[in-house]
């Protein structure tokens, strides 16, 4: 791999997707800065990308908190060029709509929207001195329209996708580029396995067709084939399904 004179910020580095994306961009020469709660976590996805010849630096984070977004940002910057943010927080949480307390939307909110606003302005401040960036948010089938017990999740993610439509419209002249991904389908992880299993069953489980989940390193392809959009055609929103995915 080429080196590159770069950062990418992956804001949400889990297990699965976010792992993915930080592999992704490590293995195409950028410096990933790989934040989340729980830092220490971290450990297996530093020692993966460092293994394949990557370069990258991981911190614990709470997304939430204006301060922590702006020094991880910040940091990022310092060490290279921030070129590319990635908005990966989760906060999938399914109640029933008068079990969902005042508390759980709150929070809900602040981790599926508001820190996504954190992180795409803070970003945005250190890229519009340079005229070059981007800035990536990832969605969900709930942010198109909300389901049964998704009232605080689908609030969320709607929100989060409102937040990025508005800033691509207004960075996008000044050649940031700014896209939500909409993942419209369960992702191959552990917690999505585990729920199939409490709804469907262990049979049900074991005969899982390959096709009905998406393959975390494939939401990480999609990311990267969005970075790699010419500025005359750039997406400010891309859908991504199985092909088996009834929609």
């Amino acid at each position: 791999m080429a080196a590159r004179n770069a950062t990418a910020a992956v804001i949400g580095a889990g297990d699965f997707i976010g792992g993915a994306i930080a592999k992704k961009f490590a293995a195409e020469g950028f410096t990933v800065f790989a934040g989340r709660r729980n830092g220490d976590k971290l450990s297996t996805l530093v020692a993966d990308i460092e293994a394949a010849g990557g370069k990258v630096s991981a911190r614990s984070l709470d997304a939430r908190k204006e301060e922590d977004i702006t020094a991880f940002l910040q940091e990022a910057d310092r060490h290279a060029p921030l070129e590319v943010c990635i908005f990966n927080v989760g906060a999938n949480v399914n109640f029933p709509f008068t079990e969902t307390t005042e508390r759980v939307f709150r929070k809900v909110w602040e981790m599926a929207c508001y820190s996504g606003f954190l992180a795409g302005r803070e970003a945005a401040k250190l890229m519009l001195p340079r005229g070059r960036g981007a800035i990536f948010f990832t969605g969900a089938t709930a942010s198109m329209r909300g389901g049964v017990g998704y009232a605080a999740f689908a609030a969320a993610k709607a929100g989060l996708r409102a937040v990025a439509q508005a800033a691509a419209r207004e960075l996008g002249p000044k050649n940031i580029h700014v896209a939500h991904l909409v993942i419209d389908s369960g992702v191959d992880t552990a917690w999505v396995r585990e729920r199939i299993k409490e709804r469907e069953g262990a049979e049900a489980l074991a005969k899982l067709s390959p096709d009905r989940l998406m393959r975390p390193e494939a939401v990480a392809d999609a990311y990267w084939a969005l970075y790699q959009q010419p500025r005359d055609a750039w997406s400010s929103e891309l859908e991504i399904r199985p092909f088996g995915e009834k929609w």
